[in-house]
């Protein structure tokens, strides 16, 4: 019984979790809905996907709420984080694919190794200076892109208004020091579906 009622608490928050202004938009794709090119029905469609996802991976695993991120920008979804084995990895594909409404899925999960202070602070101190980087950047709508690193590689999802801002995003991306590489998976404003009017 215990159980049961843990998890139903554990899917009721990670439903509610998004909503309130944060870094994540209120749709925890990343992007703030007052500047998301998106029409709202598409995002409401991601926040409905990504939601439903996290909530089956919670299912399958309860460690995969910690462990595994995820983001859905027009049906395209993104996952990052870590687990233990190759097997898990494809499992977690399979059940993106089989989110209904899926267009792409990007796995860019790693396979789980011991724990490394040193790495983790680098690794959070190259996000912190990416994101202050976009921040100050007159360029770049900063709010509108997500940033994680993982062993020295920044990994950013987002939607630009253009594509000089999104070469400003990787270029400021490729200025942080002891950057090994920038893999990208941000959407033009003129590749969305459904935009805004």
């Amino acid at each position: 019984m215990k159980n049961k009622i843990f998890l139903i608490s554990l899917i009721f928050l990670i439903l509610t979790g998004c909503i309130g202004i944060s870094s994540k938009g209120v749709f925890g794709t990343g992007v703030s809905v007052a500047f998301d090119p998106r029409s709202l029905g598409t995002q409401i469609d991601d926040s409905v996907m990504q939601k439903n996802l996290a909530t089956r991976l919670a299912l399958r695993d309860k460690i995969y709420i910690l462990a595994v991120s995820t983001k859905v920008i027009d049906g395209r979804i993104y996952i990052t984080g870590t687990v233990n084995d190759p097997e898990e990895k494809l499992q977690i594909t399979k059940l993106a694919w089989e989110t209904k409404g899926a267009r792409s899925v990007k796995n860019d999960i790693k396979i789980r190794e011991a724990f490394n202070f040193k790495q983790s602070a680098k690794d959070l101190l190259i996000t912190s200076q990416l994101r202050t980087a976009l921040i100050f950047n007159k360029k770049i709508k900063a709010t509108n892109y997500q940033i994680d690193t993982y062993k020295k590689k920044i990994f950013i999802y987002g939607i630009s208004l253009t594509t000089e801002e999104r070469k400003e995003v990787i270029n400021e991306a490729k200025e942080i020091l002891d950057v090994e590489d920038v893999i990208v998976s941000i959407v033009l404003v003129e590749d969305l579906r459904i935009q805004k009017n």
